[in-house]
């Protein structure tokens, strides 16, 4: 189950009326009211999801909840990411950054720039059925892109269009009205369209040396949410724990680390992997693992590791360690 920065409880609920029991709200997904709001405390997507739901009920039938939350942020309250956006030299900078630095505030969404013939889309890559809860954080998630975009790019930030994956909720003129351009509901994806002169236009306040500095500071704040594991060796892990389904696909694992295939690709390729590499590497611990466990029959092992006939699984096996699968056993066994 994924996260997201308690931040975002405390700007949903600075939005909504102060006739509702605001303390009892924080509660009810584990912040206590009377501490101070800390970014780094995270509340589970289940939780937060049922939070918002809840509280668009209680504005019902206003659709507009989402589009105030965004409005409210500031790169301010970002903190270091913030920080590392403002300093970048370009609005393309800052994307890159909260590409890169997401991990910090929230596991369940992604963002990734794509250039195309007719722009440059700004992607929000957030996977799991289009719930309420799920649907409202993804429109307040684009408004405070759209707002802080404004507020860090030394020129207006003007969209060319706007896509949701999700269906209209009632009427769209609210969020045209907001957005400033066309808005596209039932969409493929969830992603601002935008011109190369917009992405390319200087920040207000970019500066290559606070740009270097914030990266520095939040490459370590992402290694902390790493859980200590390099790249490589988590994506080995969910491969592994993937495999009895079949070998699974780069957006499937992906998805399950916060961030799209394709960023996924380009970061396993920038540390000289591929994924089709640690595929392998995972199939081979875990089926030397089940080896050394003689409870396992050959062909379980090779239906665990991903494999839809034991024959081939066998030529992997000893193309991977130089022996058969029944070898390997014999061999462990016997060591031990």
């Amino acid at each position: 189950m994924g996260q997201l920065t308690s931040l975002f409880v405390h700007k949903v609920l600075s939005v909504v009326d102060d006739a509702h029991d605001k303390r009892a709200i924080l509660r009810s997904v584990g912040i206590d009211p009377d501490a101070p709001v800390n970014p780094k405390l995270m509340v589970s997507e289940a939780d937060y999801y049922r939070f918002f739901e809840h509280l668009a009920h209680l504005e019902s039938p206003s659709v507009d909840l989402p589009l105030r939350v965004g409005a409210s942020m500031r790169l301010d309250d970002y903190g270091a990411i913030g920080l590392a956006w403002k300093a970048a030299p370009n609005l393309l900078g800052s994307y890159e950054r909260a590409e890169r630095y997401a991990r910090v505030l929230t596991s369940v969404s992604a963002y990734e720039v794509r250039r195309a013939p007719e722009g440059v889309y700004y992607h929000l890559n957030r996977d799991g059925e289009r719930i309420l809860g799920r649907r409202l954080s993804c429109e307040a998630d684009m408004a405070s892109i759209a707002t802080i975009s404004g507020e860090g790019c030394s020129v207006p930030f003007k969209p060319l269009h706007l896509y949701f994956k999700h269906d209209a909720p009632g009427r769209s003129d609210v969020h045209e009205a907001f957005f400033g351009c066309p808005v596209s509901f039932g969409s493929d994806f969830d992603a601002f369209l935008l011109t190369e002169e917009q992405v390319l236009a200087p920040n207000k306040v970019g500066d290559p040396g606070l740009a270097r500095f914030f990266d520095a500071h939040m490459e370590g704040e992402v290694a902390e949410f790493n859980d200590e594991a390099s790249l490589d060796r988590r994506v080995r892990n969910e491969v592994s724990r993937a495999l009895s389904q079949g070998v699974p696909k780069i957006s499937d694992i992906a998805s399950l680390l916060g961030m799209s295939g394709r960023t996924l690709q380009r970061r396993l390729s920038d540390d000289g992997v591929s994924f089709q590499s640690l595929v392998d590497a995972a199939r081979r611990e875990l089926a030397e693992r089940l080896l050394a466990d003689t409870g396992y029959p050959l062909a379980e092992v090779a239906f665990l590791t991903g494999f839809s006939e034991q024959s081939a699984f066998n030529r992997a096996f000893k193309r991977w360690a130089g022996q058969t699968p029944r070898s390997y056993r014999l061999q462990v066994s016997t060591a031990g």
